[in-house]
């Protein structure tokens, strides 16, 4: 399963989602690859300790090697990096993917991510992507390449406004490029269930016959201890309530 997670609103837990559902998968004794297309590298760090500055091995590799006319490439086992945990491992971004974007994009690289999740797909039984906060060229690579897109949404205002547009941008990915890719549904994340407003949107989704998991993600300091410490709350908090709805959340999605 290739699974991108998707919004271009920032700050809504895109990584925190990607790499917590990436370490249960792992735990599961599933083989679990996250792939990291955001030039920050939140999940390249969440999963290793690591910034994007201090790995040599990343997708900037990948995708320089796309623009190249070379037999003397890195393979990928080179690129894809082992994290201290079984069955878990990640193909870092770099903070200068940016810089090949227009490249990229001018020569119609745009399937070749899709190529390579392919191979991979054949070695790993679970793959996540992470994205950046924009519909751009990798972005749009990722949603070409995958067959589930799962959507955070944060309970807030600004989030529910976008929401419209980007799944019409989904929608016209799927037309042009994808027709096999689903949206797995909406992530509610950072709930906190004693307020008024955030029930009330998640209400409105639900009413409006938008794809909202059951399950709801609570806001929690642990996640932000678990980012500082670069531990999965599954490795961090087995026990603890948030790591309790990951685990059901992804029971849900492998239903």
């Amino acid at each position: 399963m290739i699974r991108v997670v998707f919004n271009q609103k920032g700050g809504v837990g895109k990584s925190s989602i990607t790499c917590n559902l990436a370490a249960i998968s792992a735990c599961q004794g599933l083989k679990t690859l996250v792939v990291d297309l955001d030039p920050q590298g939140n999940s390249s760090h969440y999963l290793t300790g690591k910034t994007v500055q201090e790995m040599d091995d990343t997708l900037f590799d990948f995708f320089e090697q796309c623009l190249m006319i070379s037999s003397q490439r890195k393979p990928m086992t080179q690129l894809i990096q082992p994290t201290q945990w079984d069955n878990l491992h990640v193909l870092p971004a770099h903070s200068e993917l940016e810089s090949l974007e227009a490249k990229l994009e001018s020569r119609y690289k745009i399937y070749k991510l899709k190529e390579m999740l392919q191979e991979q797909a054949e070695i790993y039984d679970q793959i996540f992507i992470d994205t950046p906060p924009a519909l751009n060229f990798f972005s749009r690579s990722a949603l070409i390449g995958a067959e589930r897109c799962l959507i955070p949404f944060d309970c807030d205002a600004f989030s529910r406004q976008a929401l419209g547009q980007l799944l019409g941008n989904i929608d016209e990915m799927r037309a042009d490029h994808n027709p096999d890719l689903q949206v797995e549904g909406i992530v509610v994340n950072q709930m906190q269930p004693q307020a008024k407003l955030p029930q009330q949107l998640v209400n409105e989704l639900i009413e409006e016959g938008h794809p909202v998991l059951p399950v709801h993600l609570m806001s929690s300091v642990k996640m932000r201890e678990s980012h500082q410490l670069s531990k999965p709350l599954v490795h961090y908090v087995p026990k603890h309530k948030l790591t309790g709805q990951f685990v059901e959340l992804f029971s849900v999605l492998s239903e």
